[in-house]
């Protein structure tokens, strides 16, 4: 069975740091984009970072570019975005997804999703 688990969020204080891990069952990483994505109360899923698996390009969106980093440990087929600095705008459910052989994470186009887990960011 496919299966992509999120594990690390939980309740911090603005300012402080996360660390999530994406870990997959069935698959493997290999020449799967892996992206995170994020969705706050009331609002649409927006993607937050995203490596390639074409080119292995890392992308970010503007809101977290200095304070998220993605990186993947292909030996234990994991994908963790440690978060710093985190603003109480930070606060959602963070998703990790996977697609084959794409260059880019298009929410839309993604073959496998977790089902997310919690962060909260209290100010």
């Amino acid at each position: 069975e496919v299966q992509l688990v999120e594990s690390g969020g939980g309740l911090v204080q603005a300012g402080g740091s996360l660390r999530l891990s994406c870990g997959a069952s069935g698959f493997t990483f290999d020449n799967y984009a892996i992206g995170w994505f994020r969705q706050a109360p009331g609002k649409q899923r927006e993607g937050v970072s995203c490596l390639s698996s074409r080119d292995g390009r890392i992308y970010y969106a503007d809101s977290v570019k200095g304070r998220f980093t993605i990186s993947s440990d292909n030996a234990k087929n994991t994908v963790t975005l440690q978060m710093n600095s985190l603003k109480p705008e930070d606060t959602a459910v963070y998703y990790c997804a996977a697609d084959y052989d794409a260059a880019v994470c298009v929410p839309w186009d993604m073959d496998y999703w977790g089902k997310g887990t919690l962060v909260t960011v209290s100010s």
